[in-house]
């Protein structure tokens, strides 16, 4: 074969098998594998590597996935909420302002990188660093399961509010206007129906997964041609599909993709500039101002009425700074605005700020707990729709996630339970759905340690906790919040693997389901019911 048709460089599976064993290295520690493929960056970095066209390939299809995942996930009138949209644009306003002037004051100082900067160029840094990363953000969203809760939406919303100001940031920095056919981009509305029809008609094997990625490119690639970013284009195209039946499943079908090629984006962030001393100092100056960039939307959340539990859990969903970042140092340093050596520094701000949020997500519920007298403080009393106070009194079953294994749970059980049976579902929609159609569904979130504040009389009378959770993680978290409430009755989960059923009896879950070796001894057992009803019918014939 000719070495100059193939696209992959013979470095290229050298540095994915490092990111490979990097990953495996600090999950084994408890970290996202994601942490490991930013350090294998940084090793690479450190050694002279350089990412080819095929790292760079794949971290923009994994971007491009990404969005659109979000963009099946996301409804428009998420983005419309006060403390979405109230809270994007007042941080992004007091972050860069508060940055811009600590760059004004160090400009005065003889430090390097710092001395001499203009207003111009320190509000320029001040942007950069007011936004959160879309893509590590989602990706942990996904991981815990909570993409639809309410800290999930909200989270998801801000960053989206963030990506749009991005866009008008790059188009105003390098003069590139949208063209006058932007405005078609209104046609993608009544668009939705012709890829409702197709959606419906490719099944539910290969065709779904190739219809998405196909989906997710042509929409990026429809929004460069008219001037317009193209990772909105594929957001605005995977929210075309949202309010489909099938979306979900879409999702689903490209996630094992998605997570692939985001580890192409990570393993590029750090391989993208060679830091000195200086550049890691000051980057670790922007790294001592991220708690004040995380309290900040802690205290806007709890001013536009959210609980201070969901406040915490999105501002730590935010807990970080973005490759937005990259974006605009590239721009910057081509423009002539700031040094080559701040690309550096943004790399560092990044990579350093991903390693942290990492961990600090897995135990934020605790360390709520250990300071949540202090945090209520700030709360306000007034409550938004979703979290407001739940009464279920005399309930004795609960079921966490209705979904179609909750809402088998449900059904099977109801007759058993009758008023005294709840289901709990953190999506509002499909709460109100499963209202409709006569079950007693609250909207809640059961990993959220102020879930049981909202229902104080619940724990009392509890026979019986379902945890059918969208992922292991999920079912873990809840299981443990449910022991640290002080509950003492049966705990039940399902599970996909064997070591997840190891892992929910090790913290007190009694029974656990797996559904893929249940779902089989189901189908058996209906057989073999089957067969003895025919049987019968034979003899009687």
């Amino acid at each position: 074969m000719d070495p100059q048709l193939i696209s992959i460089h013979y470095s290229d599976p050298l540095w994915l098998a490092i990111a490979f064993l990097c990953g495996l290295a600090i999950r084994a520690v408890g970290l996202p594998p994601m942490v490991g493929f930013m350090v294998a960056g940084f090793m690479l970095n450190t050694l002279g590597a350089e990412g080819g066209e095929f790292l760079n390939a794949m971290a923009d299809l994994g971007i491009t996935l990404l969005l659109f995942s979000i963009g099946l996930k996301l409804k428009l009138q998420s983005l419309a909420r006060l403390e979405v949209w109230g809270v994007a644009i007042l941080h992004m306003a007091v972050v860069t302002l508060l940055i811009a002037a600590l760059m004004l004051l160090l400009s005065y100082s003889s430090l390097p990188l710092l001395s001499g900067i203009n207003l111009e160029t320190a509000l320029l840094i001040g942007f950069a660093m007011s936004f959160s990363s879309t893509v590590f953000a989602v990706k942990i969203l996904d991981e815990l399961g909570a993409t639809s809760s309410r800290h999930g939406r909200t989270a998801i919303g801000i960053l989206v509010v963030q990506d749009i100001a991005a866009v008008v940031f790059i188009a105003v920095s390098i003069g590139q206007i949208p063209s006058p056919l932007a405005l078609a981009m209104i046609a993608l509305i009544p668009l939705r129906f012709l890829l409702y029809r197709i959606i419906e008609r490719v099944g539910h094997g290969e065709l779904l997964i190739l219809f998405g990625i196909t989906l997710a490119l042509v929409g990026a690639d429809v929004f460069e041609l008219v001037g317009i970013k193209g990772d909105v284009g594929a957001l605005v195209f995977g929210m075309l599909l949202a309010n489909h039946p099938k979306a979900n499943e879409l999702a689903k079908a490209l996630f094992g993709f998605k997570e692939l090629f985001l580890v192409g984006f990570f393993l590029s962030v750090g391989m993208t500039a060679v830091p000195g001393w200086i550049e890691v100092l000051v980057a670790l100056l922007f790294i001592l101002l991220l708690p004040i960039k995380v309290s900040l939307y802690f205290g806007l959340f709890n001013l536009f009425y959210l609980r201070a539990s969901t406040s915490w859990r999105t501002s730590l969903n935010l807990a970080n700074y973005s490759e937005f970042g990259l974006i605009v140092g590239a721009l910057a340093a081509s423009a002539g605005w700031l040094p080559k050596e701040w690309l550096a520094v943004f790399a560092v701000v990044i990579s350093i700020s991903f390693i942290l949020s990492a961990p600090l997500v897995n135990i934020r519920n605790s360390l709520y707990q250990a300071w949540r007298p202090r945090l209520k403080r700030f709360e306000r009393p007034k409550r938004l729709s979703g979290e407001e106070d739940l009464d279920l009194v005399h309930i004795k079953v609960v079921v966490f996630g209705m979904g179609r294994m909750g809402t088998a749970a449900y059904n099977a059980i109801e007759a058993d339970y009758l008023g005294h049976l709840a289901g709990v579902e953190i999506e509002q929609e499909k709460a109100m759905r499963h209202r409709a159609a006569g079950r007693k569904v609250v909207m809640g979130d059961a990993t959220n340690p102020d879930f049981w504040t909202r229902a104080p009389e619940l724990i009392d009378g509890l026979e019986w906790v379902l945890l059918t959770l969208p992922t292991h993680k999920a079912n873990m978290s809840a299981a443990l919040r449910l022991k640290e409430m002080g509950y003492r009755g049966r705990i039940a989960a399902t599970s996909k693997f064997r070591d997840e059923e190891d892992a929910l009896k090790a913290i007190g879950v009694e029974h656990t389901f797996n559904i893929y070796t249940e779902a089989g001894l189901g189908f058996a057992n209906e057989l073999q019911n089957f067969v003895v009803q025919q049987k019968g019918t034979d003899l009687n014939a």
